[in-house]
């Protein structure tokens, strides 16, 4: 009797151990691997918004709410830093005056309950020489992720993956705005065709001297004998007869 205590007091332990484990050993029986290393986001590849402005500030002061369950400061790649990256690599001062002013208007990622909830919003101001708003662009973007591991590294992973979503709906959203809200202080980015360079000349040589006398023109075909009427051969042999000697 006391040995079946025993042995259950030794099961109950090691189920114990192994009841808070269970996340991590059922990703690793099913051959998941979190991923630890995470590459840089950026948008370089993407065409640039040339505006007619001097200069391009960025606005990043955006805090979160109090009292909301903000997750993105656990994110290998913080919403913040991912906004400003992007305008960064996509903006481009072109002008000699004025100035836009790039603001980073929500960069939030809450969890609400087995999910987390990301909303990322933007506006760009034009401010022309004299200080009044030339124009403007706001773009908004959201979406919500199942959270699948709640591991330190599976939290990473997750809100890894939902930051780089919402930036590339945030690159097609924003520069869709921008592009109807600004034409008018957008500049071309094509490069310029290259200008025409100074026409060579090249000195032709002279004709050539010693040239072979022209061929003699060909003879003309002799013409042919007019058709005659066919000679057709007697069937009979003719000879003219001897003359007969006169009688007296």
């Amino acid at each position: 009797m006391t040995t079946n205590l025993v042995s259950r007091r030794a099961a109950l332990t090691v189920l114990s151990w192994c009841v808070p484990c269970a996340p991590a050993l059922l990703a690793a029986c099913g051959g998941e691997t979190v991923p630890t290393t995470f590459a840089p986001l950026n948008w370089a590849y993407l065409p640039p918004l040339k505006l007619n402005v001097a200069r391009i500030e960025v606005d990043d002061s955006w805090t979160p709410r109090a009292g909301t369950r903000e997750k993105g400061f656990l994110a290998p790649i913080q919403p913040m830093e991912a906004l400003r990256k992007m305008a960064e690599d996509r903006l481009i001062p072109g002008g000699t005056s004025g100035q836009g002013a790039f603001v980073i208007d929500d960069a939030s990622i809450r969890q609400s309950g087995e999910y987390y909830e990301g909303s990322f919003a933007v506006h760009l101001d034009i401010i022309t020489s004299d200080g009044i708003r030339g124009g403007f662009a706001q773009a908004r973007v959201s979406r919500r992720r199942i959270i699948n591991d709640d591991s330190p590294n599976g939290v990473r992973a997750g809100l890894y993956d939902l930051v780089k979503q919402m930036m590339a709906d945030m690159n097609v959203e924003f520069e869709f705005q921008v592009r109807r809200s600004l034409r008018d202080y957008l500049q071309t980015t094509a490069p310029a065709a290259p200008e025409a360079g100074p026409v060579e000349q090249q000195e032709l040589a002279p004709p050539a001297t010693d040239m072979a006398p022209p061929s003699a023109p060909p003879a003309e075909p002799e013409p042919e004998p007019e058709p005659t009427e066919p000679q057709y051969p007697s069937a009979v042999p003719f000879s003219s007869p001897a003359p007969t000697p006169l009688m007296r």
